[in-house]
C-alpha cells in the first residue's frame, strides 16, 4: 500500500527545499533538513537532492522515507 501524495500550496512560483520540507512536515524541525538532504534520504521527482536550497516549482515531488508530497 502506497501512502497518498499530499499537495501542498505555496503562495509564490518556487520555494527552497528546505523551506517546503517543513512546509510540508516532512520534517518536525528546520534542524532536521540537513542531515536528511547531505545523506541523500530527499528525492526530488524521483532524484536524490543533496542540495537543500534547490528551488522547487509547483508540480515537483519530494519524497522524504515513506512520505510524499507534491508542490501545488
Amino acid at each position: 500500500m502506497t501512502n497518498p501524495v499530499r499537495i501542498v500550496e505555496i503562495r509564490e512560483d518556487t520555494i527552497r527545499l528546505g523551506q517546503f520540507l517543513k512546509l510540508a512536515d516532512l520534517v518536525e524541525q528546520g534542524s532536521d533538513v540537513r542531515p536528511l538532504v547531505q545523506d541523500g534520504q530527499v528525492q526530488v521527482n524521483g532524484e536524490v537532492e543533496t542540495r537543500r536550497g534547490r528551488q522547487l516549482r509547483k508540480g515537483d515531488v519530494v519524497q522524504v522515507g515513506g512520505l510524499t508530497a507534491q508542490v501545488g
